[in-house]
């Protein structure tokens, strides 16, 4: 049995964290957005689950395509799996996400957490979506709250609030492996930013003592690396590594100096590029929103963020 801090700070007992469990995960590297997105099989049957897909978008020329969602997809079938869940750490600001599409092809139910209602209504204001989008979080098929599980074949999954980059965030325990999202950099790439609205340094600091309360040896992936220093491009580490090496919050960083750091550093960032495509795509699932017509269209909100 593991312990895990509550949002308190407070050790629970978790029985659903069994490091006996040795999920077979296969990353997949996006150059264009740096994201990583995971095929996660269970070692006992033929389930499986994706994390944080990736749907294709030229920006520039407002085309949307699909080659990494139809490599993940390729390669479900090839072998045979059952896709179970299309699980979203968060709504990304970074890349848009490939659920639908994936769910319509190949079947799974698409999952993020609860405080997805936060983030459609800050958005949804931001964006001026009106009264026809909801935002109960209704575009999704299951809404997790904090120590919620949910079945990947015999693998019994927790899913973990990390709130502090965004309200919804949260870290997904599969057996000995655990995706971390946003919440969690590689060692030397630190953690993510906590600037954008609903995103809280200190929640972040405290989000990552619960990540780091995990069992040193639990495996962790993370979303997104930049091969800081121009190394390669990873995304495997374990809760250990971070603790000692992670150059943001490793080693026993107080509180007060990640706030400082990370405000400090908040400030001096570009907004991503495809921040606003990202937001109105993700914030519905991965559904485009349309226009009256019914032809999808994206909004560009001036100085609204």
């Amino acid at each position: 049995m593991a312990n895990w801090l509550d949002r308190e700070g407070k050790a629970m007992a978790f029985s659903h964290i069994d490091l006996s469990i040795v999920p077979q995960v296969e990353g997949f590297f996006d150059p264009a957005s740096n994201t990583i997105s995971y095929l996660v099989q269970d070692p006992s049957t033929a389930s499986c689950a994706i994390i944080d897909s990736v749907l294709d978008i030229d920006y520039a020329a407002g085309r949307i395509s699909y080659e990494s969602a139809d490599q993940l997809i390729e390669v479900v079938k090839s072998r045979n799996l059952s896709l179970e869940w299309i699980i979203e750490t968060h709504v990304h600001a970074d890349h848009l996400s490939a659920a639908p599409y994936i769910q319509d092809k190949i079947g799974g139910k698409i999952g993020v957490g609860s405080r997805i209602t936060e983030v459609q209504d800050t958005f949804g204001k931001v964006f001026n979506e009106g009264t026809d989008f909801q935002r109960d979080g209704s575009q999704f098929d299951a809404l997790f709250e904090d120590g919620d599980t949910y079945k990947v074949g015999e693998m019994t999954c927790l899913a973990l609030a990390t709130p502090g980059h965004t309200p919804a965030c949260m870290v997904h325990v599969i057996g000995n492996a655990a995706f971390a999202g946003d919440t969690l950099f590689m060692p030397d790439g630190g953690s993510a930013r906590a600037d954008f609205p609903g995103g809280d340094a200190g929640e972040l600091y405290d989000s990552i003592q619960r990540v780091l309360s995990l069992p040193d040896e639990m495996r962790l992936f993370i979303c997104h690396d930049y091969g800081p220093g121009g190394r390669e491009v990873a995304w495997e580490t374990t809760v250990g590594e971070q603790k000692d090496k992670n150059i943001h919050v490793g080693g026993g960083k107080s509180r007060d100096e990640f706030i400082a750091f990370r405000t400090e550093r908040d400030a001096q960032l570009a907004m991503p590029k495809l921040i606003i495509p990202s937001l109105q795509v993700n914030m519905r699932a991965g559904e485009i929103p349309q226009d009256e017509d019914g032809k999808p269209v994206l909004k560009v909100p001036i100085n609204g963020l």
